[in-house]
């Protein structure tokens, strides 16, 4: 004879109520926070008499992806997606040599004039960039850098915020693991490549992401620097939808969506190294 194997099913657990109000307090917050994109994308395909109704309705009743196409005629999208493509990634790449190098200095070495020095990094902190842009545009005319890569890329370079959080994590490093590799004959230079580096991976993923998106939304220091319509950056294209008539706000709409595309792709993709790199920081009960 032959017996057949019999595969028992659990039975679910049911809901507490603790997880049934998390899980609608999770529902309402979610809710709150795709309602803005929800009525960006409806209002961006709606015809531009519909857009600017009174008294204004989600739905459109006439379905149209004018402004859409209108963006691709009128604006140069490719472009901007470009430039802004070139300066975040650049301002990224700068930032996590900087952040690393000068954040590992502060929590490994000792020199003269360290506490004043940090204490200048911390200032950095409660200094709006805002108030830094008059002098640093004029310095950026004194070099020549005005309506120029260089000229939008640098300035964004001076990561205060970044500093600290590395330098929070280089803390939290094992000094052990570095004197172990000073007596096996390794270098300075060799621990931070080959031994810091690769542990500091998810706070550098979160400080890269952190950095990439603000140099992507940043649009008031590119558009005191550049006035040449070919080095115009998504935020600041996108501004220049408008004529004689006002704001087209269907346009507008489909713009913000183009721009907030790659943002979205970066926290769907990427969501779980940014709670990687807050929580190895030290910085998620701060």
């Amino acid at each position: 004879m032959t017996t057949a194997a019999q595969t028992q099913v659990k039975p679910r657990r049911a809901w507490s109520p603790s997880q049934i109000v998390l899980t609608l307090l999770g529902t309402a917050v979610s809710v709150v926070f795709l309602s803005p994109l929800a009525w960006a994308l409806f209002t961006s395909l709606k015809p531009e008499t519909e857009a600017v109704a009174v008294p204004p309705h989600w739905l459109p009743e006439d379905w149209t992806g004018q402004a859409w196409s209108a963006m691709f005629e009128t604006g140069n999208i490719v472009n901007w997606f470009v430039n802004s493509v070139v300066v975040s990634v650049c301002v990224t790449a700068v930032v996590l040599l900087v952040s690393a190098l000068a954040g590992y200095g502060f929590a490994r070495t000792e020199f003269r004039g360290k506490a004043a020095l940090m204490g200048v990094v911390m200032t950095g902190l409660m200094v709006s960039p805002a108030v830094l842009g008059v002098p640093l545009f004029t310095t950026v005319q004194q070099m020549g850098m005005v309506d120029t890569y260089w000229g939008m890329i640098l300035p964004q370079c001076a990561p205060a915020a970044m500093v600290y959080i590395l330098y929070k994590f280089f803390q939290g490093v094992p000094r052990e693991l570095e004197e172990a590799a000073f007596i096996d004959g390794a270098g300075r230079w060799r621990v931070f490549f080959t031994i810091i580096l690769p542990l500091s991976r998810p706070s550098l993923a979160a400080v890269g992401i952190f950095t990439f998106i603000a140099s992507w939304n940043n649009f008031l220091w590119p558009y005191m620097v550049t006035n040449n319509p070919d080095l115009m950056t998504m935020p600041n294209g996108i501004a220049t939808v408008m004529n004689s008539y006002g704001i087209q706000w269907a346009q507008l709409m489909a713009g913000g969506l183009m721009a907030g595309l790659p943002l979205i792709v970066v926290f769907v993709f990427f969501q779980r190294q940014i709670v990687a790199g807050v929580a190895h920081t030290g910085l998620a009960g701060q």
